[in-house]
């Protein structure tokens, strides 16, 4: 269940290739051990390697059924919406759907859409930020996108969305499954959409994707696809362990944390910028505070990224610089870590943000008074 190769693209660094997972650390070939800081991209929602899952996926290989089965219904497909159904959205649960998808984020978000455009009889979908005076099939929303960092959506504009007389359809693809403080991202605006794409994560870091969606946003069909029962079952444990432990709470006081440690950070270095998040995905934009912001009010990237991208690989952090400039340091830490092992991490990092301040023009001690623009 371990990471992808990891190679530091443009930083001079040697590839990191985990090899082996622990816990929420990771082995490299190099031998050396470190803290898993991106969760697979946030498919691994308890960590690289928290023992429900592996115990859930050997336990339907030694089971001897089929990985695969035709039609509606198996118990490991039962299980899974069962669970699911433990953590209901706002509204009548039993309104609630299940169709799984194919294995890609893309089929999910098409299936929905279809069933929209069924619903209402009308063409298209919209992402929110696209949304004219037309009626399309649906919106589209990410409560937290993940493209350019971490950029949660404000409340205010989720409600804004959600009173147009068009089906909301949220994408929690990049969080969900209680990394952002509560179970479901879309929750933090108080609204009820009419479908969900879920977290990435619910096959527990195996692929599987699938759409919760109201019971009259399409007709009933055909039966949904089979699904993989190895990825069903991996889902089923991680959901389980989530919400038996409280997990979604755990982000909320993680995530407040972290994002106190970091704002000291912008207040210290001119280089920090933004520093944007919800509940566990947070990051810093690392900029040039004397250029002036374009038009989406950002600073440019500052020369300060790319040694920042050296400087992490040097400290054993595993992290993303994403971002249209590629400046944007993102956070995916695990809803298990701990407090003492979260300090860790913000520790390297604020070490690797302030050398790579120190080595460049930038690195100058912030003006009392002046502080950047934050999100979050």
């Amino acid at each position: 269940m371990a990471e992808s190769t990891y190679e530091g693209r443009g930083t001079g660094a040697p590839p990191v290739v985990p090899v082996r997972a622990r816990g929420t650390t990771l082995e490299g070939a190099d031998g050396r051990r470190r803290p898993g800081c991106l969760s697979g991209a946030g498919t691994l929602a308890l960590g690289p390697d928290h023992p429900v899952v592996p115990e859930a996926i050997r336990g339907v290989i030694d089971a001897g059924a089929p990985l695969r089965v035709p039609g509606p219904a198996t118990p490991v497909k039962d299980a899974f919406v069962a669970e699911r159904s433990r953590t209901p959205p706002p509204g009548p649960a039993e309104r609630a759907r299940v169709r799984f998808c194919g294995p890609g984020r893309d089929d999910a978000v098409a299936t929905v859409l279809r069933l929209a455009r069924t619903a209402t009889g009308r063409a298209g979908g919209e992402h929110g930020a696209g949304l004219a005076d037309r009626r399309p099939a649906g919106v589209v929303v990410e409560p937290v996108r993940d493209d350019g960092g971490v950029l949660p959506a404000s409340d205010a504009r989720l409600r804004r969305t959600a009173d147009r007389s068009v089906p909301l359809i949220a994408d929690g693809t990049p969080t969900g499954l209680g990394r952002t403080g509560t179970f479901r991202a879309v929750e933090h605006g108080g609204i009820t959409p009419d479908a969900r794409v879920p977290s990435g994560a619910v096959g527990g870091g195996l692929p599987l994707t699938v759409v919760v969606h109201r019971d009259d946003l399409g007709p009933p069909g055909p039966p949904t696809r089979a699904g993989d029962r190895l990825a069903m079952a991996a889902g089923t444990a991680t959901l389980a362990h989530i919400r038996e432990n409280g997990l979604a709470g755990h982000a909320a006081t993680q995530g407040a944390r972290m994002l106190n440690r970091l704002r000291t950070l912008a207040d210290e270095l001119a280089c920090v910028g933004n520093v944007p998040g919800r509940g566990m995905p947070t990051g810093v934009d690392v900029v040039d505070p004397q250029a002036p912001p374009d038009g989406t009010h950002r600073h440019p990237a500052a020369p300060e990224h790319a040694a920042v991208g050296r400087e992490r690989l040097r400290r054993g952090l595993i992290i993303d610089l994403g971002g249209p400039r590629g400046s944007a340091v993102r956070l995916l830490l695990p809803l298990t870590i701990t407090e003492e092992q979260e300090a860790a991490v913000l520790d390297r990092l604020a070490d690797a943000l302030h050398t790579a301040a120190r080595d460049h023009p930038h690195g100058e001690p912030r003006v009392p008074g002046r502080r950047h623009a934050r999100t979050g």
